[in-house]
């Protein structure tokens, strides 16, 4: 015999095994919880890594170094200068297509 009818005829109600819509929405909310949880814990510690790309910055916007005669970061003064870097994704730089041709690892002339 079920556990289902077994319960019913020790006392218990039918209403004490129906799962209402609040149960329902809670089980599903803690599910995804420990899902999301294990998925963040699985995935890899860290930052991702980055490189310098030479050649990509908009004037202004690069992040440090562009050349002779400026200090740092937003000191380049024209788009896709050669000797300004971003910071990109690894593995991204000489994938990246500009007006100018693509970026670089090393400084442009």
């Amino acid at each position: 015999m079920p556990v289902y009818q077994r319960s019913l005829r020790e006392g218990l109600q039918q209403e004490d095994f129906v799962m209402t819509k609040t149960h329902a929405a809670f089980a599903a909310t803690l599910a995804l919880t420990l899902i999301s949880g294990t998925a963040s814990a699985a995935g890899p510690a860290g930052p991702k890594p980055m490189e310098k790309c030479y050649g990509v910055s908009l004037a202004g916007q690069n992040d440090c170094k562009a050349g002779a005669g400026t200090s740092c970061a937003g000191t380049s003064v024209s788009n896709y200068q050669g000797n300004a870097w971003k910071l990109v994704m690894a593995g991204t730089c000489t994938k990246t297509m500009t007006p100018k041709g693509f970026g670089s690892l090393t400084p442009k002339a």
